[in-house]
């Protein structure tokens, strides 16, 4: 088994339970703090950065998906851990985190098919 797949393997239904709690829960965001926002961010950036770190592959293939996953969490991370305050604006905007929600939860839905069926 590649490297890619058992990243995926790992990401892919991360992703899918991670965006269908968040959603389930989705309440508990309006009462959220700059420290847990800075806390999620710092998290964020630490699991990008060994995904990128472990997986830097660049290509016209599914695995760079795996590594751009890594970039963005990178991003995210540093915006969270950088302007924890924006962030908790941001969360105001439902539209826009349904939006993402769904985006995310497609990567995961596609990274899991990916890992689980034959090349």
């Amino acid at each position: 088994m590649t490297n890619s797949r058992k990243l995926a393997k790992l990401i892919g239904p991360s992703i899918i339970v991670l965006t269908i709690s968040e959603a389930y829960n989705s309440h508990i965001w309006v009462n959220n703090t700059a420290a847990g926002v800075y806390l999620n961010g710092s998290l964020l950036f630490v699991a990008g950065l060994s995904i990128v770190l472990n997986h830097n592959l660049w290509g016209w293939h599914w695995p760079t998906l795996i590594t751009l996953t890594g970039c963005m969490a990178i991003l995210l991370g540093l915006f969270r851990m950088f302007a924890p305050e924006t962030q908790l604006k941001i969360v105001d905007n439902n539209v826009l985190i349904i939006g993402e929600a769904m985006i995310v939860f497609g990567l995961g839905v596609f990274l899991t098919f990916k890992a689980y069926t034959s090349y």
